[in-house]
């Protein structure tokens, strides 16, 4: 560890670098990651000259638009015909050290390989990120994040013992466990999925413990996106009594390659280990500071299996102003704003998720959990959008709740889906991602 416990950064000199030095690093990073890439990868190579592109070709960061897009289902076919990893895994067996798959709640993973000093960096990133969260040496934290083959617990585990802290590794699971090491091992940090964290704030109040009771201090939430809604955020603070910041990573790209500081003004990324961009969907071409566009990155550190412009899918708004708290690092403001894959067209309109979990946890008198159902209309075969959300008690059980959840709907998404209210407790509680769309539009 290499801070002072009262600093408000991890490494000083590479968090508030001068805009200008930190692209020239990224870029020497970035035609040593091309060259290697294109050198040792018949994946790449043959990307690279199906279009007539050579590594030299390179020559700022902005000529990194030459470079096609690689999806996940890219990946999945490459690693498909050449079992087991693919050819865009550059460094031989001998220098393999852990595997890990990516998560998601569809497809087949992605499986993705570190070498030891893929490791090293990796953790040292993370360990930043933990820092920008405001973790500090001596806490205690609990890992809810999954352990096993899913990356993001390990990475935590391994950056929270490198900043001297003591780690629960408990993971995803174990639901009263929780409750009880929170009372019972002083727990000052906890990690998780925003919608487990908002279940254990559910059953805090079922059990009659108070945050209060509980030495909770601060806590970081990724996995899914919505963690900036001010509705989820303010559920989390007051259900647990703490400080929630928004944390963002993927299995394929890093585990947790963004934090939120404590100014909250959106995820800063670890920008000298990896290239950011926002891109138009449509046109394919690089967005303004602010337009809203798909998350790409590459990887400029990574050994094993680097991607170059990884497609998200997830949906940014990307802020390059210095922020309040001195960081230089670009930020996503507002976070991860939507997934394309999680896109609902609904009589010309289109919405996500995200924008449904705002409104419904705007409402006192409703749950946190919430589905949108997607049926067809039996005689006419359109679409039929509803949302079903959970009602605290019977009394707001009322023709009058449900006019008032419609027309936030229709103020927030220009379109009115039809609003289903359940009992609470109907929905299903998860420990990991929540998957809060049901397709039923193919079963009969």
């Amino acid at each position: 560890m290499s801070a002072s416990k009262e600093s408000e950064y991890y490494e000083p000199e590479v968090e508030t670098m001068p805009r200008e030095k930190l692209e020239k690093l990224q870029l020497e990073r970035l035609k040593w990651q091309v060259h290697r890439c294109y050198h040792g990868s018949g994946f790449y190579r043959e990307r690279f000259d199906k279009i007539g592109l050579k590594p030299d070709d390179i020559e700022s960061l902005d000529d990194i638009m030459k470079i096609p897009p690689v999806t996940k289902k890219e990946l999945r076919e490459e690693q498909t015909k050449h079992r087991p990893f693919g050819r865009y895994t550059i460094t031989p067996q001998k220098g393999w050290r852990e595997m890990h798959p990516s998560t998601g709640t569809t497809g087949v993973p992605v499986n993705t390989l570190w070498t030891h000093n893929d490791k090293e960096i990796i953790t040292r990133w993370t360990a930043r990120t933990l820092w920008t969260l405001g973790v500090r040496p001596g806490d205690v934290i609990q890992n809810g994040f999954s352990y096993g083959l899913w990356v993001a617990g390990l990475a935590v585990h391994y950056a929270g013992q490198s900043l001297d802290c003591f780690v629960l590794p408990i993971g995803a699971t174990m639901t009263e466990r929780q409750l009880e090491y929170f009372q019972y091992f002083g727990s000052t940090v906890f990690l998780s999925t925003p919608s487990y964290a908002l279940y254990l704030a559910e059953r805090m109040r079922q059990r009659g413990i108070s945050p209060d009771q509980i030495p909770l201090r601060i806590g970081g939430f990724g996995g899914e996106g919505g963690m900036e809604v001010t509705s989820t955020r303010e559920k989390i603070e007051k259900g647990l009594g703490i400080e929630a910041f928004d944390y963002y990573g993927l299995a394929e790209l890093g585990p947790a390659c963004a934090a939120e500081c404590q100014a909250k003004a959106g995820l800063h990324f670890i920008e000298d280990h990896s290239l950011v961009e926002a891109v138009n969907k449509d046109t394919g071409q690089k967005c303004a500071p602010g337009e809203l566009g798909v998350l790409v990155l590459t990887h400029l550190t990574r050994e094993a299996t680097p991607l170059l412009r990884y497609w998200t899918n997830d949906y940014v708004r990307l802020d390059y102003d210095k922020c309040a708290c001195g960081r230089t690092h670009l930020r996503a403001a507002g976070g991860i704003l939507g997934r394309a894959d999680d896109m609902i067209i609904y009589k010309g309109e289109n919405f996500y998720p995200v924008q449904v979990e705002k409104v419904v946890r705007s409402f006192k008198e409703l749950g946190d959990e919430y589905k949108i159902r997607l049926t067809k209309h039996e005689k006419v075969g359109s679409d039929i959008v509803t949302v079903v959300a959970e009602y605290i008690d019977e009394t707001a059980n009322t023709e009058e709740l449900k006019n008032k959840v419609k027309k936030a709907l229709r103020e927030e998404l220009a379109v009115t889906p039809e609003v289903e209210l359940v009992k609470f407790g109907t929905l299903e509680r998860t420990e990991f991602k929540a998957k809060r769309i049901e397709d039923l539009r193919g079963i009969s």
